[in-house]
């Protein structure tokens, strides 16, 4: 990495060979790295050294696997980033870590540099170098700060993950046009190329902590065949939903 001070990863697997080889490609990369085989050593962890980010495997021993550290990790640090390692490549495993909050996936067996990549691409929106003050992006009671990362509905703070966040703003910058999903995976996600699934799934997570009714959502709108758009005057009628 190349912030001033070096990202700190977790990384959560049981597999002694991934769990060095991960972090080997980590510390050559500038970050510091903690290790966690299972379960409750992971979230002991998590709660000592405050890590910018976890690597989680969603297969681990015992009673509780990468879906229960995920939902414990939302639960007790928030927006703390994940990044869950699965072994397997069903679509049904992808979005269920997604729909507890995980913020990005990598299907094993995967290139150890493309993890990388993929944990650059997460810290580079959690730990932003300093720029020049952005203005607050206001639609509909939404309000949201780019420096701060902070966003309120009607002046109440919203729990947005990190992608939710992103997407949001992205939606909020482009008001009334239609937005591809393959757009929204590049722009958001910095993926060329993916499962727009992963979209979908976080288009239903962010309706649920901002449309007064995500079964008819008003703000964020399907634009079938095509994506969504943000509902510039969220009185017109939404052309359907996901």
């Amino acid at each position: 990495m190349h912030d001033a001070s070096p990202a700190h990863v977790l990384v959560v697997d049981d597999d002694p060979t991934v769990a060095e080889v991960v972090a080997g490609y980590l510390v050559r990369d500038g970050c510091t790295v903690d290790r966690a085989a299972d379960g409750p050593t992971a979230l002991a962890k998590a709660a000592a050294v405050r890590p910018d980010l976890v690597v989680l495997d969603l297969m681990l021993p015992g009673g509780m696997d990468g879906l229960d550290v995920c939902r414990a990790l939302r639960h007790d640090h928030g927006r703390l980033p994940v990044i869950m390692l699965t072994a397997r490549g069903e679509e049904e495993d992808r979005i269920l870590g997604l729909e507890v909050g995980a913020d990005d996936y990598v299907t094993k067996p995967f290139s150890p540099r493309e993890l990388v990549l993929r944990v650059r691409s997460v810290l580079r929106r959690t730990r932003p170098v300093a720029t020049t003050a952005a203005p607050p992006l206001c639609a509909a009671g939404l309000t949201l700060d780019p420096v701060a990362r902070r966003a309120t509905k009607d002046g109440r703070e919203l729990a947005l993950t990190l992608r939710e966040f992103d997407l949001l703003a992205f939606l909020l910058r482009h008001p009334g046009r239609a937005c591809a999903r393959e757009e929204l995976m590049r722009e958001v996600w910095g993926w060329e190329f993916g499962d727009v699934s992963t979209v979908t799934v976080h288009v239903r997570r962010l309706r649920a902590k901002v449309e007064d009714d995500p079964a008819r959502p008003r703000l964020i709108q399907t634009v079938w065949g095509v994506g969504y758009r943000f509902a510039a005057h969220p009185g017109e009628e939404a052309p359907g939903r996901a």
